[in-house]
């Protein structure tokens, strides 16, 4: 019987669960195919491809166990952040399965980005696709889609993939001057991923009143739904000895 023909993210592959040939598909009696339970995994990698995906260098080595996090896990002021971070990581299967996402706020340089990369390095090393993006560089990413040859990468696409990974992570949401532009592009995206349940990680320097007057108050009403909110107190740990907080 000839070879299930195998598309594209399947090509020249393994099945990384030893059951199928690579193809993503399992023969079974009277030659009916079922599908391996790698397919769905190997499909969203897939559909991820062009986007960012890459934890900066900066925070390529941040752990629980290392400082700053680990410093901060000891100070009054940001312990219960690090808590709830260890806990969505600890739970990040059905956090991500329920759609639920985490927003992290407080003022410059309290620890925002590095815990919300730790959530997005842990969900990487689980197989997970996830998206990273800080706001400024996601609008001029979106924004190139609009100058792309036929055949490239159109917004629609681009789009289907932000809305279709497993966490898209956001930092420094409302770091960009509002415009109309801006609120249907960020209205579009969240609340795709709200009626999807989809998970989205944010960090922000603005509280509800300023991020709305931001962002707009529709597309924060989605966010206060699909996403735990975590205040982060403290000093700006870029300075002295946290220099390598964010």
């Amino acid at each position: 019987m000839p070879a299930i023909a195998r598309s594209e993210p399947f090509r020249d592959q393994v099945c990384p669960l030893g059951v199928c040939d690579g193809s993503g598909w399992i023969l079974g009696p009277e030659d009916v195919a079922r599908p391996c339970e790698c397919r769905t995994e190997r499909l969203n990698r897939g559909r991820s491809r062009g986007i960012s995906s890459v934890i900066p260098a900066r925070y390529r080595g941040v752990s629980f166990d290392r400082p700053p996090v680990s410093d901060m896990a000891r100070d009054l002021q940001t312990k219960a952040a690090v808590v709830e971070v260890r806990g969505f990581v600890d739970d990040l299967d059905a956090r991500l399965a329920k759609g639920r996402g985490l927003w992290l706020f407080g003022d410059t340089g309290t620890g925002k980005t590095t815990l919300a990369m730790l959530i997005s390095k842990a969900a990487l090393e689980a197989g997970k696709t996830v998206a990273i993006y800080s706001l400024p560089k996601l609008l001029a990413r979106i924004r190139r889609t609009y100058d792309s040859e036929p055949g490239g990468d159109s917004y629609l696409s681009f789009f289907e993939r932000l809305t279709s990974v497993d966490l898209l992570h956001i930092d420094d949401l409302g770091a960009e001057k509002r415009s109309d532009w801006v609120l249907e592009q960020l209205y579009a995206l969240v609340n795709e991923r709200y009626e999807t349940q989809r998970s989205v990680l944010i960090t922000t320097n603005l509280g509800h009143m300023e991020l709305e007057e931001q962002i707009g108050a529709r597309t924060v009403s989605r966010l206060t739904q699909i996403c735990d909110e975590v205040e982060i107190y403290g000093d700006d740990r870029r300075y002295g000895k946290y220099t390598k907080a964010a």
